[in-house]
C-alpha cells in the first residue's frame, strides 16, 4: 500500500517548511508521497521551495493564480500515485503524527474511508462561532442523510484514490470538504472516525475560514442530498 498526503499550500511561509517536516519525519506503516500544490501564493512561500531539499517522496506543483483550496486538493489528487490519500493542511493545526491512526483501520481491513474527529476545548478552538458552526452543519448533514458523524469539516478524510477521483469534487474552495463529505453520505459510504487532536490557529496567525464558507456548506449539502445517486 501507498498513501499520498495532498497539502494544498497558500501564504503558508511560516508553517511550511515545519508542515513538511511534520510529515516527512512520521514513521509510517507504509510507503508514503506528499504532494504540494501551491496555490499561488504571494507572501513570499514560493521562495522556499528550491531549499527545502530534493526528498524523492515529495513533489511540488504551482499553480499560477489562487484558485482556492478545493482546486488545489484536485490537482495534488490527480498527480498523487498512492493507492490511497489524505488531505494534510500546511497551518499546523493537525498533527501528521496521527495519520498512521487513520490507516490502522484500512490496513485492519475495517474501513475503506477514515475522518478523524476533533475534539474541541478551551485551550484548542478558534472561537465559540467556529466550534458551534462546525456542530451545526455535521448536524445539518447527520439529519439531511440520517447518518452519525463527529466532524464533517475535519481535514484528515482518508480514501483510496480511485474513489476521491470518482466524486469528482467540483468546488474549488473550502467547500469541497462539504462536497466529499455529502457525496460519500449520498452514496451510502459511511466513515469509520478516529479521534485526533487539533490546534486551531487565529485570524490573525492566518486563519481563512468565514462564517460565509458555513452558510456555503449548508447549500452544498442540501445540493448533494437531492442529486441523484450515482451508479454503483
Amino acid at each position: 500500500m501507498k498513501l499520498s498526503i495532498l497539502m494544498p499550500v497558500y501564504n503558508e511561509r511560516a508553517t511550511l517548511v515545519s508542515a513538511m517536516k511534520d510529515v516527512l519525519n512520521v514513521s509510517f506503516p507504509c510507503e508514503i508521497e506528499l504532494v504540494i500544490v501551491d496555490d499561488g501564493s504571494t507572501d513570499g512561500t514560493r521562495d522556499l521551495y528550491p531549499s527545502l531539499g530534493d526528498d524523492p517522496r515529495v513533489t511540488v506543483h504551482m499553480h499560477a493564480r489562487n484558485q482556492g483550496k478545493g482546486a488545489a486538493i484536485r490537482t495534488a489528487a490527480s498527480l498523487a500515485t498512492g493507492d490511497y490519500v489524505i488531505m494534510c493542511d500546511a497551518d499546523l493545526e493537525y498533527s501528521p503524527a496521527e495519520i498512521p491512526s487513520l490507516l490502522a483501520p484500512v490496513l485492519a481491513d475495517q474501513a475503506q474511508v477514515v475522518f478523524g474527529t476533533r475534539t474541541f476545548g478551551s485551550h484548542n478552538a478558534y472561537s465559540y462561532a467556529y466550534v458551534l458552526g462546525n456542530k451545526g452543519v455535521t448536524t445539518f448533514a447527520n439529519i439531511l442523510f440520517n447518518c452519525y458523524i463527529s466532524d464533517l469539516e475535519t481535514c484528515f478524510k482518508l480514501m483510496p484514490t480511485d474513489l476521491y477521483r470518482s466524486l469528482r469534487i467540483r468546488e474549488t474552495g473550502f467547500g469541497m470538504e462539504a462536497e466529499v463529505t455529502g457525496k460519500l453520505l449520498r452514496r451510502g459510504i459511511r466513515p469509520y472516525e478516529v479521534p485526533i487532536s487539533y490546534k486551531a490557529r487565529s485570524r490573525e496567525a492566518g486563519k481563512k475560514l468565514t462564517w460565509r464558507d458555513g452558510v456555503e456548506a449548508l447549500w452544498i449539502l442540501l445540493r448533494e442530498r437531492v442529486a441523484p445517486r450515482p451508479a454503483a
